[in-house]
């Protein structure tokens, strides 16, 4: 049973969400966020669930909080079954546009803090021969127009979760990578990016889904119980990356003509 688990960004949207799912299977939950109070309130959820745990200020930036966060869970614990790092922040804007410090912000989070989560915790991990499940984003696979700094972030997410794919399976470490589309989310909280009007053509994006947090939540549970490496929630981003595997050009060719529209939009 594996019921020992910890998840960054668990202060709200999917981390939450992803908590509450394995509460119900009354797991054991270390949370942590940046959030303290979006955490309470996981914690607060999560035994109403059924599940139990305690929470830890971190920031996935300081390779020493994560270090702390895996010494909690060994002393509160005995050890970690599964992590999920989760924390992430969205970015927009074109190429010319973005600053290096919109570079730095955005792989210091998407992708180091996802690096320094595997690295902190994989001495319990290979310990307890646990899992690690790397959340990305269909933006990872499919590169859309006015957002290269989160594309590469998380297009590097995916990267490391095949490298250690390949790597840890001797070690019996399980690794999982999921792609979500644009899902109910609070994501927008974290945007950083030029231009308003783009956070509010993503907001819309983002309202309209037909998928919530807890619907993705659900769909990962499944998928990581069955073994699966690459976990694509939405039908249509398991569409899209059919159409990328089997022809790419199109779907270049798709985006090159959405950018055009963005442009004359955000003039």
């Amino acid at each position: 049973m594996q019921n020992r688990i910890m998840i960054t960004g668990a202060g709200s949207g999917l981390g939450r969400e992803i908590a509450l799912r394995w509460a119900r299977d009354g797991a054991r939950l270390a949370l942590a966020d940046v959030n303290e109070a979006g955490l309470a309130e996981t914690l607060k959820l999560v035994r109403e669930a059924g599940g139990d745990g305690f929470t830890q200020r971190c920031d996935v930036r300081d390779y020493s909080q994560l270090t702390a966060l895996a010494q909690s869970c060994e002393q509160q614990f005995g050890g970690v079954d599964v992590i999920v790092n989760n924390a992430g922040v969205a970015s927009g804007g074109f190429f010319e546009e973005l600053s290096l410090e919109d570079w730095d912000w955005q792989i210091a989070i998407n992708l180091m803090g996802v690096v320094k989560g595997c690295k902190a915790f994989l001495p319990l991990l290979e310990r307890s021969k646990g899992k690690i499940i790397n959340i990305a984003s269909m933006a990872a696979l499919m590169q859309g127009p006015a957002m290269a700094n989160y594309n590469v972030a998380k297009a590097g997410v995916v990267a490391l979760s095949e490298s250690l794919l390949v790597e840890f399976k001797q070690r019996e470490v399980g690794v999982h990578v999921v792609c979500p589309s644009f899902f109910q989310t609070n994501l927008l909280d974290s945007f950083r990016g030029p231009h308003p009007e783009m956070k509010s053509q993503i907001g819309k994006l983002l309202e309209g889904s037909p998928i919530s947090a807890a619907d993705i939540a659900d769909y990962i549970h499944a998928e990581v119980a069955k073994g699966e490496f690459m976990i694509l929630p939405h039908e249509m981003g398991r569409a899209a990356w059919k159409i990328k595997q089997q022809n790419p050009q199109a779907l270049y060719d798709e985006m090159a003509s959405m950018a055009v529209k963005m442009r004359a939009k955000a003039k």
